[in-house]
Parts: structure tokens; C-alpha cells; sequence
């Protein structure tokens, strides 16, 4: 009877060996995840809240399980209970639930029931990386840079210095050349004293014939030039001022594809375009806190566009590393590029909403513009000419219909511009 307890107590020994080893390795499979596809899931999922390795709406994830399991005893399910329903975890008392829901300010996470486990596994995984090491090329490359520029100004200096002393050489001989002819002509025996006549400025005085003449010619050239000059006044074409904080209408309207109305709402209801308030900035830039390496330019450099953020972050009062504002805010002190005269009635709606035209028709390829400026002249004629050349755009617009119809039998014609439709008259503008 031993022996059959001994063996019986031996083969449930050996089975729950089997089944720890299989849990084991389970456990161990489901911790080597893919972090190439956890990348990819990162992004799509939780990139919006969450660096690796900076606070934002949410904590920061870098190394997150093994984090947890050493402050605060919490495994791999624990974790895949947070992520998939975090709002069960906090209704049902968890401690650490609860303490990340009120430091984060009572802010939800998004529930993603849809991860399995091994989703779940590669995103951990991913976040188990290494973080990268900081480029040690910078300082050398900035020290480079730095070099170059310095070097360009040595160039220019020298090149300066060296054109000076040429030009001095070239004098010198010029004088060398002149007593050489001298002495020349006084051993041959040449008279090179100056004859004395009449000067030139007294024999012009005479002629009234090309005094009459140079006085029209004067005249003519004055009044066109002043005629050039008063017609400039005003008019502020290629205006480009530098603004407070530098903004970027190519990465935002060119490269990431912004609606120009959504930062200038206003457009579309309002006479005026109207100044994006800084909260319509912090939308996006509470959580972009610096741009992509990519977005460097030659002349604009990655630290330069991070620290243009920075500014944005001081005039808002976010304090970037609590995620909270201060409430400590700056006047940005933006400096108006298009501005016409208060005399002159514009109505952005009318154009943008009713009309349906581009804001690049008067504002040019503001998508490729790295800073603003002003692209037309906004002057009279100019408006004049785009309301004779412009054809309105009446079809499925019932704002138009009745008088379209009116119009199109007056003028005998099935398009109208602005101007057959009294786009001309005075008091549309001038009022």
C-alpha cells in the first residue's frame, strides 16, 4: 500500500510540475511581445495621452510593468484589467486605480476591450525598450555650426580686406602711371598745360533750346516718380513682419493639413478673420511638445521650433512638466499683417460662406508660407478687377436663385460676376 501512495503522490508531483512549467512559459511567451506591432498599437492607441518617457495627460509608460511590480506589487493582469476596463478597477475600490484617477485629475481613460492579450503583451513590450541615448553629434554638430558661421564671417572679412587693398594698389598705380606720362611728355618737349574755354555748365545755359527740353524732361520724370510714390501709400504688399512667437503656416496648413478655419473660425460667420485665441493652440499642443527631427529645416532647426513651443507654453501658463496651468499668463503681442483702410468695408463670410472662395485667392499659398506676409496688394483696382473677373457661384446656393434669375434675363448670360450683380456700386464697399 506504501508503494502505491508513493507512486500515486510521484505522478501528481510530475503533473503539477507540467502545469507549472506550461503557466511558466505562457506567462514567459506572453512577456516576449512583438514591440515592433507594439509600436504601431502604441500610436494608434494611446500615443494621444501617453510618452514613453514624459508626463502628460496620462503618466509616462517607459518600463511601466516592471514599475509597477516593484512599487506596487501589481502583475500582467492587473494591468490588462486597467487597460481594458480602467473605470471597473476605480468602481470597485482599487487602490492604485483610484490614486492614478485623482492625481490625474479625475481624467478617464479610454477603455479598449478589444486588445487581447497578446496586444496587450507587444504594447508592453514596446514600452519595455530601452529608451534611446541622446545623439552625442549634437554639441559637436552645434560646435560645427557654430565654427561655419564664424568661419563664413572670417571669409567675408577677408575677402573685404583683400578687395580694399586692391583697389588702394590700383590707385597707387593709376598715380605712377600719370607722372610716368608726365615726365614723359615734358622730355619730348609736349605742351600739356589745359586750355582754357568756355565751361561746359555756362555753353548749356546759353542753349535755351536744351535748358527748355531738360526742364520737361525733369518735370515728366518728377511727377511720375511722385505719382509712384502716393499710389504706394498703403499698400503693404510683401509685408512680413517677425512675429512674438514664430508659427508656421507650411508645417500647419502645408504639411499637416489644417483647415485655415479652424484657427480663424470666426471667417465664416464674421466680417473679421479674426486671432486664434492660445487655447485653440494648446488643443493640439498639450500634447505636442516638440516637432519631429523631420521637420528640421537648414535655416529652422528642431531646438529652434521646440523652444518657439516653449514660448507658446509661457504665454498660456501650461506648465508642461505637471500638466496642469498655472494660471500665470503672457499678452502675445501679435503684429497685424493685412489692414485696410477704415474707410473700406470687407465682410469675410460674405466671401468665404456665401461665396465659397479660397482664403488663398487673396492670401496666396499660405500653405507654403514659413512666414506669413501679405501676398496682394488689397488695393482698389485689385478688388475691382477680381469682381469684374470672378464668375459667382449660384448653383445649389439659394441665396442667389432668385436674383440669378433676375440677372441671368437682364444680361442675357447663364454665369454673372460679381460685378453684373452690383459688386461695382460704391456703397458695397464705401458706406
Amino acid at each position: 500500500m506504501k508503494q502505491v501512495n508513493h507512486r500515486k503522490l510521484g505522478k501528481n508531483i510530475l503533473r503539477l510540475s507540467l502545469v507549472i512549467l506550461l503557466a511558466f512559459s505562457t506567462s514567459l511567451s506572453a512577456q516576449e511581445g512583438d514591440s515592433a506591432n507594439g509600436k504601431s498599437l502604441f500610436n494608434a492607441n494611446c500615443a494621444a495621452c501617453h510618452k514613453l518617457d514624459k508626463k502628460m495627460t496620462g503618466p509616462a509608460l517607459r518600463n511601466v510593468e516592471s514599475r509597477l511590480a516593484e512599487t506596487e506589487g501589481l502583475d500582467r493582469e492587473w494591468l490588462n484589467a486597467w487597460i481594458r476596463n480602467s473605470s471597473g478597477l476605480i468602481k470597485a475600490g482599487d487602490a492604485y486605480a483610484n490614486k492614478v484617477f485623482n492625481e490625474y485629475g479625475g481624467a478617464a481613460m479610454t477603455a479598449y476591450p478589444q486588445l487581447s492579450d497578446q496586444d496587450i503583451s507587444d504594447i508592453l513590450a514596446y514600452t519595455a525598450e530601452e529608451a534611446p541615448a541622446a545623439p552625442a553629434g549634437d554639441a559637436v554638430v552645434a560646435v560645427a555650426q557654430g565654427g561655419e558661421s564664424d568661419g563664413g564671417n572670417m571669409s567675408n572679412k577677408v575677402i573685404l580686406g583683400a578687395l580694399a587693398v586692391l583697389f588702394a594698389l590700383l590707385a597707387m598705380a593709376l598715380i605712377l602711371v600719370r607722372q610716368t606720362l608726365k615726365r614723359f611728355a615734358e622730355a619730348k618737349g609736349v605742351d600739356i598745360s589745359e586750355t582754357k574755354g568756355t565751361p561746359i555748365w555756362k555753353a548749356f545755359i546759353q542753349n535755351q533750346f536744351l535748358v527748355l527740353v531738360s526742364v520737361i524732361i525733369l518735370l515728366l520724370a518728377s511727377a511720375f516718380f511722385v505719382y509712384g510714390y502716393f499710389m504706394q501709400v498703403g499698400v503693404d504688399q510683401g509685408y512680413q513682419p517677425v512675429q512674438p512667437i514664430h508659427y508656421s503656416h507650411k508645417i500647419h496648413a502645408g504639411d499637416n493639413g489644417i483647415d485655415c478655419k479652424y484657427c480663424h473660425s470666426s471667417a465664416r460667420v464674421s466680417k473679421a478673420s479674426g486671432i486664434p485665441s492660445l487655447n485653440v493652440c494648446m488643443n493640439c499642443h498639450k500634447s505636442i511638445y516638440e516637432v519631429s527631427p523631420e521637420t528640421a529645416t537648414a535655416e529652422y532647426s528642431k531646438e529652434f521650433y521646440d523652444g518657439e513651443i516653449k514660448k507658446l507654453y509661457a504665454a498660456a501658463g501650461w506648465d508642461d512638466e505637471e500638466q496642469k496651468y498655472t494660471g500665470e499668463t503672457q499678452p502675445v503681442k501679435w503684429v497685424r499683417i493685412h489692414n485696410l483702410p477704415d474707410f473700406a468695408y470687407f465682410n469675410h463670410s460674405q466671401h468665404v460662406s456665401v461665396a465659397g472662395i479660397e482664403c488663398q485667392t487673396c492670401h496666396g499659398p499660405v500653405e507654403e508660407m514659413e512666414i506669413m506676409y501679405q501676398h496682394a496688394p488689397l488695393t482698389m483696382g485689385w478688388c475691382i478687377n477680381c469682381h469684374r473677373e470672378t464668375n459667382v457661384k449660384v448653383e445649389d446656393n439659394a441665396y442667389y436663385t432668385k436674383i440669378h434669375e433676375e440677372l441671368s434675363k437682364k444680361y442675357g448670360v447663364d454665369k454673372l460676376t460679381a460685378a453684373q450683380m452690383g459688386g461695382l456700386e460704391c456703397g458695397k464697399c464705401h458706406y
